[in-house]
């Protein structure tokens, strides 16, 4: 396998299995990752530090069912601040608890957000906060064909998972 290279990485097979054992379950101990790649525990363990430092691991988390903590209802919305209003629209929006993503982007819109909430009416809280400082058009989920997927399939790297 070729190595994949930027200005601050140099990933070579053992680095990309780690990464894809960590993805899978990120509580897989130093033993266990190093049983699976060949290597000593205290190698794994300098690889995953150097991981860490130069940004290719961001966090080790657990991934959480909004549905199951009663937010049955989930919505991206696409949020255009009036003139003027961009700061006050970004501070709203980091102020919602319901929205558990944003992202600032180009086009006629300068925010998506994605919420979850547990009823139809939560998400109408949650625009009218939002209405007098922006404009809103909200598209509820009905499902998600593609899930959320990692960095490492454009690069193969979940052949041999």
């Amino acid at each position: 396998m070729k190595r994949l290279r930027n200005e601050n990485v140099d990933l070579d097979a053992a680095d990309l299995k780690l990464l894809r054992l960590l993805e899978k379950d990120a509580r897989t101990s130093t033993a266990e990752l190093a049983r699976a790649v060949g290597l000593s525990a205290p190698s794994v363990a300098e690889r995953i530090r150097k991981l860490q430092e130069n940004g290719v691991i961001e966090a080790c988390t657990v991934r959480i069912n909004p549905a199951a903590l009663g937010m049955k209802l989930s919505a991206w919305l696409r949020i255009r601040p009036v003139p003027g209003q961009l700061a006050v629209v970004a501070d709203i929006i980091r102020d919602l608890p319901e929205i558990v993503q944003c992202d600032r982007v180009t086009g006629e819109d300068c925010f998506i957000a994605l919420a979850h909430v547990g009823s139809v009416a939560e998400l109408e809280r949650v625009i009218d906060r939002i209405i007098p400082y922006a404009m809103t058009n909200t598209a509820i989920i009905q499902s998600s064909p593609v899930a959320p997927r990692s960095p490492l399939e454009r690069f193969g790297a979940s052949q041999n998972r």
